[in-house]
């Protein structure tokens, strides 16, 4: 049977906070729980540290013997993805889903081992640590002070079918290490005091708790888009709050926090609806920006939304963002204009909501009118119907008024009564209205008071142009009108157009150009369910499809768009573009890169090594000149002086030239590592012995029960040489430079400490760069290499090299191996 013959597998990710927590247990829990219905269960890899809970438990499962593999002197066993691919079960065991792997195998990594087996239809039950995601390295080195070498990329337990998180109270899990649950007791009151720490403990728990929470809130996402649920699920509050731009946006953003601030969990989503219908109500792009500001800062996030209704486009968002309330402020409007216009968009909120819970707040600004004149570019609902039905009414309730003062007033004076009607007709109702309002108006004008009266005929030719210029006259009051709503209504839609690309504009310049984040914004801001590029053009016919560059296409969903916000979404596709563009270009750059860095390793190499080179050379040459010499006879003493002058020269020869060879291979990525099981007896005595110091200027404490380390020896030689060479240079001549190590988790740390003037925290990270001499200006000392190359081995073997300040003054440089004993699951 070949792979495409079966399906893939399904992966099951047993997530907890600490090591420690129980996941292997729980691991091999559902392992027999499997078994016991008959499923073919093998544990491929299972880590048990030791622990006899964790053997004990294992016990009664088929275990598939490991694969050994040798790496100089120390022997490790590892997953044999070969052998359990030829066994074939339905379910596999494998630990530590972000375990690296020992040189031999095919991956250097162990979830793409496991991402072969599910390739080939076998489902796989693992285990990881929060601690190793990649998003979440930083804050969890932060939060420990422990820098995690082995990481996972987050998609990887993300596209797991099952994560089940493995839970534990942080005084739970110390009560487990004191017992000796965990560790050995040796081991035990460095890591309560250390990485256990209570403190540490709880926020690596709520960091796992929260991702976790995350990922269940994605699946419910989906599924409800899938399914095509539209009601709100009350799973957590979600609050949105709608903008306006107006001054009373900071109280309800405010009101709308402390909502959401009731509930465990809950999100803060405020939304600005940009209206493509005119309605601007006063928005200052300014206030926005402060408004988002404070959002932002509340821990909620601001979204910006196109529609062409603005209650329907905020409904919309609440319930494609599955929210539970929604915070309005009350009208702006005063009494006679909410009079005039009818019903506000609050109330038609609260009859699109459903079971969305409304709340209307109340502010300084309710009631007192609009900050800014608003800019109408179509007709309330309430106006289309009035004015139509004014333009019939108003001219008849005026020729009842007049027939009853009939002599009172002339006939221009009469025209004249009848065209302020017809004007204020169309102020109501539009073009349409005061065209119905003029015909009326001229019709019973002719008929009651024009000679013959109550006959459409007219006896005199003054009379006929009399009524001539009165249409002419409605009519032109019409057009202008007309003209200036449609005005009007390019300028708004000019406005709210550059109102969304200021928004989009904004998040580019706070540095949300990533693709994602521009497809996210994309699809909040048309109300679509989904926006996605794709190389090719989908076959979705109630897709939206739009070319963003030779082989992208950017396919939007959810609803159709108009014309008028096809071209906002124009715009919206070019800054895709040239995100898709940057993205390409940022790869051609990496690719330069690595060439453009070794031509400046090449020029500062000849730069440094045209004087340092140079130095030795000639001591050497003048001291073994002299010795040849035949013209000059020098006495015992002085010959020993002039060979160890040569000697002396020779070495610094040496040694500078084997720093820059390794340099050399290092940044060509040419260096190769023996490692294996190596302690600091093995290669301190040689790394002392190369420096030209006095033995008693270094002073040695070694901690009991330290483990080896996985490194190789003559590389470690080098690092400690020229660490402790460094620390030397700068102690003063009557303090020592003293080296420590201590065993933390699953590494071994040195550190080296001199009592020198020490460096600022601004250079610390230049000291690192190669050919950089801070505070020394004496080129005979070396080319400036030292840092660097210890540095770059001690990454090459897994390790780390940080600079830290010395209690009392000085500097002390922490190298962090790992150890062999692996102990850190």
């Amino acid at each position: 049977m070949t792979e495409s013959d079966v399906g893939r597998g399904r992966l099951k990710v047993f997530l907890g906070a600490a090591p420690g927590v129980g996941k292997t247990y729980r691991m091999l829990d559902e392992a027999h729980r499997r078994a016991l219905r008959g499923i073919d269960v093998v544990a491929a890899i299972v880590e048990c540290h030791q622990r006899p809970l964790t053997e004990e438990r294992l016990e009664g499962l088929e275990v598939l013997p490991h694969v050994s593999r040798f790496h100089h002197g120390a022997e490790f066993g590892e997953l044999d993805v070969d052998a359990l691919l030829r066994r074939r079960p339905q379910v596999a065991l494998v630990d530590e889903l972000a375990h690296t792997n020992v040189p031999g195998g095919r991956h250097s990594k162990r979830w793409q081992d496991i991402e072969e087996i599910l390739a080939a239809g076998i489902d796989v039950v693992t285990t990881v640590n929060i601690q190793h995601l990649e998003s979440l390295n930083d804050v969890v080195e932060r939060i420990t002070d422990v820098p995690q070498q082995e990481t996972i990329p987050d998609e990887v337990v993300r596209r797991a079918d099952q994560i089940e998180l493995v839970d534990m109270p942080a005084e739970a899990l110390r009560r487990r290490m004191a017992h000796g649950n965990i560790y050995v007791p040796e081991k035990i009151d460095a890591a309560l005091s250390n990485y256990f720490r209570p403190g540490n403990l709880t926020a690596l728990r709520e960091l796992a708790l929260l991702w976790v929470a995350g990922r269940v809130d994605e699946a419910l996402q989906k599924y409800r888009s899938e399914h095509g649920i539209g009601r709100v699920w009350e799973t957590r509050e979600r609050v949105v709050v709608a903008l306006t731009g107006g001054a009373e946006g900071e109280t309800l953003i405010r009101r709308a926090a402390r909502i959401a601030d009731r509930s465990a969990g809950g999100d803060l989503l405020a939304v600005h609806i940009v209206r493509s219908d005119g309605l601007t109500g006063g928005a200052s792009s300014a206030s926005l920006a402060r408004q988002r500001a404070l959002v932002e800062s509340l821990g909620g996030s601001y979204h910006s939304v196109v529609g062409d209704d603005v209650a329907t486009a905020l409904t919309e968002f609440a319930h494609a963002e599955n929210a539970t309330q929604l915070v309005l402020g009350t009208s702006r409007r005063r009494r006679p204009e909410r009079l005039l216009t009818g019903r506000g968009i609050g109330e038609t909120i609260v009859e699109l909501s459903q079971d969305i819970d409304v709340h209307m707040v109340t502010h300084e600004r309710a009631g007192g009118g609009r900050l800014l004149p608003s800019r109408r570019r179509t007709l309330p609902t309430v106006r289309l119907i009035a004015g139509p039905v004014s333009g019939l009414f108003l001219p008849v309730a005026l020729t009842f008024v007049l027939d009853n003062t009939r002599g009172s007033l002339n006939l221009t004076s009469e025209a004249l009564l009848f065209l302020v009607v017809v004007v204020g007709v169309a102020c109501v109702g539009g073009v349409v209205s005061a065209l119905v309002a003029s015909v009326t108006a001229s019709l019973l004008l002719n008929y009651w008071f024009i000679p013959p009266i109550r006959e459409f005929t007219i006896a005199e030719p003054n009379n006929v142009l009399a009524l001539s210029v009165f249409a002419i006259v409605a009519a032109t009051v019409a057009a202008i009108v007309d003209r200036s709503l449609r005005l009007s209504r390019r300028a708004a839609r000019a406005t709210a157009e550059a109102e969304t690309l200021s928004s989009l504009a904004g998040s580019i310049v706070r540095g949300d150009q990533a693709i994602p984040a521009l497809l996210e914004r994309t699809r909040e801001t048309f109300s679509m369910t989904s926006a996605e590029l794709i190389s090719q053009p989908a076959t979705d016919d109630d897709a939206i499809h739009v070319p963003v560059g030779p082989d992208a296409h950017l396919v939007l969903r959810g609803r159709t768009l108009p014309a008028s916000e096809l071209r906002v979404l124009t715009a919206f596709t070019a800054h895709v573009a040239a995100a898709l563009e940057r993205a390409r270009l940022a790869e051609a750059a990496a690719e330069v890169e690595p060439v453009r860095a070794a031509d400046r390793m090449r020029t500062a190499l000849l730069a440094a090594v045209s004087h340092d080179l140079r130095t030795p050379l000639a001591a050497g040459w003048a001291a073994i000149s002299s010795l040849r010499s035949t013209e000059v006879e020098f006495s015992e003493e002085d010959r020993g002086e002039l060979l160890a002058t040569a000697e002396e020269s020779m070495a610094r020869l040496n040694r500078l030239v084997d720093n820059l060879l390794d340099m050399s291979r290092l940044q060509a990525g040419a260096l190769t590592l023996n490692l294996r099981a190596t302690t600091l007896d093995e290669v301190l005595p040689a790394a002392l012995d190369s420096l030209p110091c006095d033995p008693s200027t270094v002073e040695v404490r070694i901690s009991e029960g330290v483990p080896a380390v996985l490194a190789d020896p003559p590389l470690l030689e080098r690092i400690i040489a020229n660490l402790v060479g460094n620390a030397v240079r700068y102690t003063p001549p009557d303090r020592p430079v003293v080296i420590t190590t201590s065993a933390l988790a699953d590494r071994v740390e040195f550190r080296i400490i001199d009592r020198g003037p020490g460096l600022p925290a601004t250079d610390r990270e230049r000291a690192f760069v190669p050919f950089q001499r801070l505070g020394d200006t004496d080129n005979t000392t070396g080319v400036g290499l030292g840092l660097a190359l210890a540095r770059g081995l001690a990454e090459a073997m897994g390790g780390s090299l940080a600079p830290e300040d010395t209690p009392g003054g000085g500097l002390t440089m922490a190298l962090s191996l790992p150890a062999v004993a692996r102990d850190f699951s």
